[in-house]
């Protein structure tokens, strides 16, 4: 907030806007700049305080909106949020780090295999289903910015790239890769050794569409000139 997303969201103008690791409640934030931007806002924070948490801000008022996956470990940490909307609905989702030591790699592998399951149940009640979050994981070695020397780094581990390799399998789309198989497109960036003057990322955050929204995709961009986190803003826009 204080690095300007008012103003970007102001220009930018999203119908949509997905946000993860929030790492506060509506009533530490000032909302009234967004509703008077004309959005509806809807927060799921963490239990802990300063931790984790998503947010989805809508122009248009959603139908429902669904709070968490019903899975105590998981909702306790504010990690999922869906709001539907008549023709899709869209979920700002936030995958665990495994960076900080066994116990979390372990936890983040239970989430994908239970994150998995919900989304396949998720999806046949509705078919059109934007996923938009960071996953914590680059599926790809084009997707980071040095494959060799973090081939046993948590976010680039075998088997959490087999993990996001059967999970677009399973019926999606990973948006971006759709209209852009060019390296060196990154939406996070360590705070460190000026990685992201150098562009020294990993692209972890994704908008996965399934797949029966293949012919309403119609862009999908990352853009790394919005500075307002160690994240930039990845953009669909469907038709």
């Amino acid at each position: 907030m204080g690095k300007g997303l008012i103003e970007w969201v102001r220009n930018a103008a999203p119908d949509v806007l997905c946000l993860q690791e929030i790492k506060a409640s509506p009533e530490q934030v000032g909302v009234f700049e967004f509703e008077e931007l004309g959005y509806h806002h809807y927060w799921y924070p963490a239990q802990k305080k300063g931790y984790s948490g998503v947010a989805i801000f809508s122009k248009e008022k959603p139908l429902h909106v669904e709070y968490g996956c019903g899975i105590k470990a998981y909702d306790d940490e504010g990690r999922i949020l869906r709001a539907d909307f008549k023709d899709v609905s869209v979920m700002s989702v936030y995958h665990p780090s495994g960076s900080s030591g066994d116990e979390r790699q372990a936890f983040k592998m239970k989430w994908l295999s239970d994150y998995q399951k919900y989304v396949n149940d998720l999806k046949v009640k509705f078919p059109n289903l934007v996923l938009s979050g960071d996953f914590n994981i680059c599926h790809k070695a084009i997707d980071i910015h040095n494959p060799v020397s973090n081939a046993n780094t948590s976010g680039f581990l075998p088997e959490e790239r087999e993990w996001m390799e059967q999970f677009i399998n399973s019926g999606f789309i990973d948006t971006f890769r759709h209209f852009n198989q060019q390296p060196h497109h990154y939406t996070w960036w360590s705070f460190r050794a000026g990685s992201r003057g150098k562009n020294l990322g990993w692209r972890i955050d994704y908008n996965m569409a399934s797949g029966n929204l293949k012919n309403r995709l119609s862009r999908a961009v990352i853009l790394p000139e919005a500075m307002h986190s160690d994240h930039c803003p990845v953009v669909l826009e469907l038709i």
